[in-house]
């Protein structure tokens, strides 16, 4: 009998994407206390309010008047409860500098599992085509992309993020092919490199996409991807404007998302922006993809709004600020003249390292150092009782394969400080300097 027949989609994910498989890897070979995660994004266990969350959830369930029917199906725009906390809680806080006017204008949906289901579902209500997005790429979605047939343009930035004069440049080489353009993606702190959209790039970015959208006839949408701005702890960096304040052709779109700053497990995901049929089209997928998000996540988020969102910024802002601190000065004690480049440690919470010399790739000598599979027993440790293992991400695996920085990303790396605590954290960069070492040897 023959194979399930798949769609091009099936077949390419046939086979895991890098970060699916690290994950794998990640979630079933990891011994605690032994191995080092710097790698898979999760956050800090010590930030997620557990005892508040469980009062959260003795709130909804005693008040079935405000909390209706928190326990079945929900509406697929989101909770009610939820998006009107959301705009008190952007009001109050300032978050973005938005107002009550400006968020008055917008429309507020919820995803139907965190901020990551709403990234797919723009492949989905969205043509295929051409995306634009800053290069380090958020890779995670990116892959996702190209797997549904899109094809991605790729700007490299700097450290007020994406080039402005890059973009031009490439927008430009298109030629005919200009029409060709969906939408464009970026990170307001990238993940991977922690690079700070500016204020004044953000603006120069919003014109850019606007004046596109003019040339071409028809609005070309800019999702801003804000899931780290709340996690913004160097005190310096100041207040970074929302993308809805200079958007006068309805093109801007934001998504924020709970995970960071509550619980990745609760899966709250919204977006802002322009009302319309573009929206109307989200809902109906969340509505496809799972009726709505589980609706006692959502009544007990906006709980946390109202009554512990305040307490709870401040305590996670400090504790990364902290981390960061003391991360970013292991980074240069034990990875000395090796070390060329480092971006990220102001807000959220990686680092992205460029190496001068030594390649970081799955195949390379640092590589296989740190997760113990040189294969020479003994740098690995026996079978039965492997060495400390240190997961990171590649830098290969998080530039375009095929733009500009493709070959800068062979020494690069992302490393997370939230997961693991200060004492593994030190431990880890002292594994780097002896996989430096193992590495210049060949």
């Amino acid at each position: 009998m023959k194979v399930t027949r798949l769609s091009a989609y099936g077949q390419i994910s046939c086979q895991p994407s890098p970060a699916n498989r690290m994950m794998a890897e990640f979630a079933s070979g990891f011994r605690d206390g032994v191995d080092i995660n710097l790698g898979v994004g999760y956050v800090n266990e010590e930030t997620i309010p557990a005892m508040e969350i469980r009062r959260a959830l003795d709130c909804v369930l005693d008040n079935p008047a405000k909390y209706r029917q928190s326990l079945n199906y929900g509406g697929a725009a989101g909770s009610d409860n939820l998006i009107d906390s959301i705009r008190r809680y952007m009001a109050a806080n300032k978050i973005g500098g938005l107002t009550d006017e400006v968020l008055a204008r917008c429309r507020i949906i919820i995803g139907p599992n965190g901020a990551s289901s709403l990234l797919e579902s723009l492949a989905h209500v969205l043509p295929q085509g051409i995306v634009v997005t800053s290069d380090p790429t958020y890779y995670i979605f990116i892959n996702f992309l190209e797997r549904r047939g899109f094809q991605v343009l790729a700007v490299p930035e700097d450290d007020e993020g994406i080039r402005i004069d890059l973009l031009d440049e490439k927008l430009g080489a298109l030629g005919d092919r200009l029409d060709e353009i969906t939408f464009f993606y970026v990170v307001t702190i990238n993940n991977p490199s922690c690079a700070i959209l500016s204020n004044r790039r953000r603006r120069e970015l919003i014109r850019a996409a606007s004046l596109l959208s003019q040339r071409l006839g028809r609005r070309i949408p800019l999702i801003l991807d804000r899931a780290y701005e709340e996690l913004v702890h160097d005190p310096e960096v100041g207040t970074l404007e929302s993308g809805l304040l200079s958007d006068r052709h309805g093109i801007v779109y934001e998504i924020g998302t709970l995970s960071k700053v509550l619980a990745p497990a609760l899966r709250i995901g919204y977006m802002i922006g322009q009302d319309g049929s573009f929206m109307e089209a989200m809902v109906q997928r969340t509505f496809d993809a799972g009726f709505s998000a589980a609706l006692i996540n959502q009544e007990m988020a906006s709980w946390l709004l109202d009554h512990r969102i305040g307490q709870q910024l401040d305590r996670v802002r400090a504790g990364y600020r902290r981390k960061a601190e003391m991360v970013r000065s292991w980074v240069d004690e034990y990875l000395g003249d090796e070390l060329e480049t480092a971006s990220g440690g102001r807000a959220g919470f990686y680092f992205y390292l460029t190496l001068r010399s030594v390649e970081t790739g799955e195949g390379s000598r640092f590589f296989r150092y740190l997760t113990r599979t040189t294969g020479d027993p003994d740098v690995d440790g026996p079978a039965d009782a492997k060495g400390p293992r240190v997961i990171y991400i590649p830098g290969e695996i998080c530039v375009h394969p095929r733009g500009d920085l493709a070959e800068a990303g062979r020494r690069q790396l992302r490393i997370s400080y939230a997961f693991e605590d200060l004492d593994a954290l030190r431990r880890a960069m002292a594994l780097m300097k002896e996989a430096i070492e193992y590495a210049r040897r060949d």
